[in-house]
């Protein structure tokens, strides 16, 4: 048996290849643990380490993952069902999930939804509260520094 390899290539992604193949793959955006769990067993890789693996097993992974089709994963274990444009259920994974998530933003933003303009602003989407949470950053709202500011200009006007 070879060496265990400390990087492997995936989608154009180094992961640790000294973890079993349902845990590595997880590193990918887009392949959550129960997707991973179903990868490796649906290709008989559930004890392995990704290390360990040749290259003509890691395609096999790395096609699998694009693939789901060719494993029989459940529909509701993929994370682009009945998709807008096509109607079909797929998985994507790195730059194309994140594609897809800037277009899916970007076509709220542009039809005038409620989600599109809370993104807009940079709020909160899904209901969350916002009194106490969601502060960081160039919001609407009241800044305590320019309180302060104003404060101290009115004392230094009543000085004088």
């Amino acid at each position: 048996m070879s060496e265990t390899k400390e990087v492997v290539r995936i989608a154009r992604t180094g992961i640790d290849g000294t973890k079993p193949v349902s845990k590595a793959i997880t590193a990918l955006k887009g392949v959550g643990p129960m997707y991973a769990n179903a990868v490796a067993e649906g290709l008989g890789y559930e004890e392995k380490k990704i290390g360990d693996l040749g290259e003509e097993e890691i395609d096999d992974i790395e096609e699998a993952i694009k693939n789901p089709d060719q494993l029989d994963v459940p529909d509701w274990l993929r994370n682009r069902r009945k998709d807008r444009e096509t109607g079909e259920n797929t998985h994507l994974i790195e730059s194309d999930l994140e594609l897809k998530e800037e277009f899916d933003i970007r076509r709220l933003k542009e039809i005038g939804s409620y989600k599109g303009w809370r993104h807009e602003i940079g709020l909160p989407v899904r209901g969350q509260k916002t009194k106490s949470s969601f502060r960081s950053g160039s919001k609407i709202g009241v800044s305590r520094a320019r309180i302060q500011e104003e404060a101290s200009e009115g004392t230094s006007e009543d000085e004088e």
